[in-house]
């Protein structure tokens, strides 16, 4: 069971992944603590299976570093066999049925716990005679879940998972991830574009936007921070030391404004006009928004050049 001794579950410094022209990730710098359930979110073409990739040692870095559970990812046999994998499209062999997946993952994984295997698969509802081509995607998704655990990882690592799935099969899903979390003792990175898996399952969160990292921590503490105002404008000009704006928004009366503050403890009080705490998709929507306004108005100068 991990504890705030072990090393941190990923550590980053100065990360940087380009593929030619492109940069997917742009100096990137990220300690996440041990015993999280992480949620790393942002929009397409952010770096999130960019980043996922890295972390498994399926990439290398263009520059900067990047620790998995204290060591460089795929460092070894060793290394692997401590984190399991689950890429967005839960990859599984067709032609194999359940009970094929079950003795190839006992044959590459000395740690292979049958037990726990077999015991989840009947949970599922899967027959050992299945092919696996012929499952729904939820229970290709079970499946796939099920490989991951099985190997006892102490970190798991779900790139979209559930995107394809319908309510009923993500709601399984993650019903099960985290009961895989806290039998294992695990720690688990998910990413996912749907805010109410991140608030379902997870404790720490990463925003990921425009190539870096714009904001993570702890779920708890990051609400806690941060703010929902309402009052005129040039009040905004008045704000306390440690309150720093984060987005903005007109109200419909022309004369206030709605905005997103982040604020040291002890300053909430100090704010003018209405306080009201945030939500969890405010949060997110507010740094996206804010890390998406400087590409947007790059693109609308280039544009403005080409004409």
């Amino acid at each position: 069971m991990p504890n705030e001794q072990s090393p941190p579950v990923l550590q980053a410094q100065g990360l940087t992944k380009r593929y030619g022209r492109r940069t997917a990730l742009n100096d990137v710098n990220l300690t996440i603590p041990p015993g999280r359930v992480i949620g790393l979110v942002g929009p397409n073409g952010a770096g999130k299976s960019t980043l996922l990739h890295l972390a498994c040692g399926l990439t290398e870095p263009t520059s900067g570093w990047l620790n998995v559970l204290g060591s460089r990812p795929a460092a070894g046999a060793a290394h692997l066999a401590r984190v399991g994998f689950v890429a967005q499209d839960t990859p599984v062999y067709g032609s194999f049925s359940v009970a094929d997946h079950l003795r190839l993952g006992a044959r590459l994984n000395p740690s292979w716990d049958r037990d726990l295997a077999e015991r989840r698969i009947a949970r599922a509802g899967l027959s050992p005679a299945q092919k696996a081509g012929r499952l729904s995607g939820g229970q290709r998704a079970q499946l796939a879940l099920t490989i991951a655990a099985a190997t006892r990882p102490e970190l798991l690592i779900f790139d979209e998972p559930a995107a394809a799935l319908d309510p009923l099969a993500r709601q399984a899903f993650l019903e099960n991830l985290l009961e895989f979390v806290t039998e294992l003792g695990a720690g688990a990175v998910l990413s996912s574009h749907v805010l109410g898996d991140i608030e379902r399952v997870c404790d720490h969160l990463v925003v990921l936007c425009a190539s870096r990292v714009q904001i993570a921590g702890d779920i708890p503490d990051l609400l806690a921070a941060h703010h929902r105002l309402v009052a005129p404008r040039e009040e905004l000009d008045r704000l306390p030391g440690g309150a720093e704006v984060i987005r903005v928004r007109e109200e419909n009366d022309g004369r206030h404004v709605s905005a997103l503050v982040r604020a040291d403890a002890g300053t909430p009080s100090a704010l003018p006009g209405s306080v009201e705490p945030v939500t969890l998709e405010e949060l997110v929507l507010a740094y996206m928004t804010r890390a998406a306004e400087p590409a947007a108005r790059a693109g609308a100068r280039a544009g403005r050049g080409a004409r």
